[in-house]
């Protein structure tokens, strides 16, 4: 399933540097003034996942398709772009075609690099962009409200719907809030999603940091991490100068690089992986000499569903979905050491795909 990232902020915080690390390219121009990105840049990047390169080895596959993401590096924000200040009607609207935000705060302090507002503020920063999204949505919303009032007194249920959830975003946008803390009941869902406001999107805040906090954050970062905790969010912190130069080593050197800095693993990867959780998302695969794939799916997805992720013929003729463990799958030494265990199971439409699941499915079209 597709999945799309909007990198948001200010300009000159970070974000076409984190792009580039992400893309591994330096598509996007780094420039040390604003509206260097005009055009939004977009990178479709695989998804780091080691339990894939395990699960190709054990079936010999002769190729790895990992899951994509795609990020969008969204021209930098500033103040008044709801109204189109900086080019950012246009800017906006690159926002309203993602599934989810990444929020950059710059968490860095560098004289060479200017800031747009002067000063080096991270929380500032995101104020002014989450204020600028606002407004952007209650006007959007504004212009609906009589058109929609006329509909529901003729008895338009759907306009009636609309106009309640209409109303529930303008109380929480009117208050300050962004719409997304607004409570939609399940039965909501699809609506609520139509209204395409861009403050109801997941958020995911990024610090950006200088090189040498890169392992423990600084002052700065904590002030994101702790509006992160406040508004029920999750944060990164990243070096994006840092994540840039990763990007260009080859395995062996990102190892050692990675190591003398302190790092399990690169940001990039824990930025991936978190948007990831942010979108309720998880993996399974299927492999076999010929190949070895992740998938994405929702959390709580049946396994008809997930078939169809595959492809359509495969939910709608669904039989039975042959599945192991990844654990077992390894532990076993693959499909046949599992069948022998009696590790893999024949699970039926009813059954809840979790994170990890190795799977074969049996259709009938």
């Amino acid at each position: 399933m597709a999945l799309k990232v909007a990198i948001v902020g200010l300009p000159n915080v970070g974000k076409s540097t984190l792009f580039n690390a992400l893309t591994q390219t330096a598509a996007a121009q780094a420039a040390n003034y604003p509206f260097c990105t005009i055009e939004p840049n977009v990178g479709d990047v695989a998804v780091p996942e080691p339990r894939l390169d395990k699960l190709a080895t054990i079936a010999s596959s002769k190729e790895i398709i990992p899951a994509r993401i795609n990020f969008v590096d969204v021209a930098g924000l500033v103040r008044g772009a709801s109204k189109g200040e900086g080019l950012g009607n246009q800017f906006l609207a690159n926002i309203r075609d993602c599934d989810a935000i990444a929020f950059v705060a710059r968490c860095f302090v560098d004289d060479d690099i200017t800031h747009v507002e002067g000063r080096v503020d991270p929380l500032a920063d995101l104020d002014v962009i989450e204020t600028e999204l606002m407004l952007a949505d209650l006007e959007s919303l504004e212009k609906r409200v009589v058109n929609l009032e006329k509909r529901a007194k003729t008895g338009d249920k759907d306009a009636a719907q609309t106009l309640r959830l209409v109303n529930a975003a303008l109380s929480e946008l009117s208050a300050g809030r962004p719409a997304r803390v607004a409570k939609v009941a399940d039965d909501d869902a699809k609506a609520w999603r139509m209204l395409q406001l861009l403050t109801s999107k997941p958020a995911l805040y990024v610090a950006n940091v200088d090189e040498v906090s890169a392992a423990t954050g600084n002052a700065l970062s904590e002030q994101v991490a702790e509006r992160a905790r406040a508004d029920g969010a999750k944060v990164v912190v990243i070096s994006a100068k840092i994540e840039s130069e990763i990007a260009m080593l080859d395995e062996a050197e990102r190892g050692e690089f990675l190591e003398t800095l302190g790092l399990e693993e690169p940001g990039l990867n824990r930025l991936i992986h978190e948007a990831y959780k942010l979108l309720g998302l998880q993996t399974y695969f299927t492999a076999g000499p010929k190949e070895s794939r992740a998938w994405t799916i929702p959390v709580g997805a049946t396994a008809p569903q997930a078939a169809g992720v595959i492809h359509t013929d495969f939910e709608k003729g669904f039989i039975r979905a042959e599945t192991i463990a990844y654990d077992d799958y390894v532990r076993l030494n693959g499909e046949a050491g599992a069948r022998e265990a009696g590790k893999m199971r024949a699970e039926g439409k009813e059954y809840v795909v979790q994170d990890g699941d190795v799977m074969h499915f049996r259709f009938n079209v």
